[in-house]
């Protein structure tokens, strides 16, 4: 794979500084039972990382103590980790919100069964992958009969609940471009997923969210092996709003890797590029319970202009700009 990163690190992206934390997003590990072209992780069935007990007990002290108001859990595969559900379980007892970002073929896999079930029980949020409503273009970037498989697991969650009005059950699709192009206006695409997917298969859901690919890892080593990276930034550059400083998402959320380290967002965990105290020591999880992380910098780099380009992106989807 090629490396971005020392194509990333000379910036002039804005600075920015952190405001109270809102979210806590944990990164189980980084395998998965899948392996699309866009992944910015760079997961797949190959990768071993992923989260121990210790760590899942340190992140569910730092949620009970009120550090954090909501959990977002994501991965690789995060319900392949199996302390995922005693993690999003005993968050949800606690009153903690939990999302899960699910990559809907997962309900499928063996010993994943009783997921679904589990996930309605537990009311917890998700947001899935389908970066598009025809069938062609998803498996041409996730692999060969992944639409099918999404729409049966679509299907079942809607059958549970999920995306049903009243139902208290969210279900969000995510929308991703097929190559380096910015997403279209997420409210007219929503309105173009939902007609389809009601229309053609009889799906609901709630919201789609929008989000750029990133110049890193699997896209971007894609990018520079076909010559289109630097082309890209300057896509990403060229459309850089202000506007949209304000609500990226690492104002507020800070990312937790598998050994419970922490970044200012998932992006910048892929990059290697950590939260550090004013000493230079990176930041874990567990220092959450007796230090803030108000007022500190944010790390940025060149593909920051991925989040504030166009519309913006972030993992809530669009920020308006």
């Amino acid at each position: 794979m090629l490396a971005t990163l020392p194509l990333l690190e000379n910036t002039d992206f804005p600075s920015l500084r952190r405001r109270a934390l809102q979210t806590l997003q944990v990164n189980l590990g980084y395998r998965c039972n899948q392996q699309c072209l866009h992944c910015h992780v760079d997961a797949g069935p190959h990768r071993k990382e992923e989260m121990g007990l210790e760590t899942v007990a340190q992140v569910l002290a730092v949620l009970r103590a009120g550090r954090a108001a909501r959990l977002d859990i994501t991965g690789g595969a995060p319900e392949l980790n199996p302390h995922f559900r005693r993690l999003a379980g005993e968050a949800r007892a606690s009153g903690i919100p939990v999302t899960d970002r699910c990559n809907l073929t997962i309900l499928e896999e063996p010993g994943q069964e009783g997921l679904a079930d589990f996930l309605a029980a537990h009311a917890i949020g998700i947001v899935a992958s389908l970066p598009c409503y025809l069938e062609e273009n998803v498996d041409r970037q996730r692999g060969e009969g992944v639409f099918g498989r999404s729409i049966r697991a679509l299907l079942r969650l809607n059958a549970l609940g999920y995306g049903v009005e009243g139902s208290g059950l969210d279900l969000a699709l995510v929308f991703n471009p097929q190559g380096p192009s910015l997403p279209p206006p997420q409210g007219r695409l929503e309105a173009d997923y939902k007609a389809h997917l009601r229309d053609r298969y009889g799906i609901r859901f709630n919201r789609l969210l929008t989000l750029a690919n990133m110049p890193i890892k699997r896209f971007g080593s894609m990018l520079l092996s076909k010559g289109q990276f630097a082309d890209y930034m300057v896509l990403l550059k060229g459309a850089h709003q202000d506007a949209n400083l304000d609500g990226v998402m690492c104002r507020d959320l800070v990312s937790v890797d598998w050994q419970g380290y922490l970044y200012d967002c998932d992006f910048n965990q892929m990059l290697g590029i950590p939260v550090r105290q004013a000493a230079g020591r990176r930041m874990h999880v567990s220092d959450l319970l007796v230090q803030d992380l108000d007022g500190l910098p944010i790390a940025v780099a060149e593909h920051c202009y991925g989040c504030t380009a166009g519309q913006g992106s972030s993992c809530g989807g669009a920020l308006g700009g």
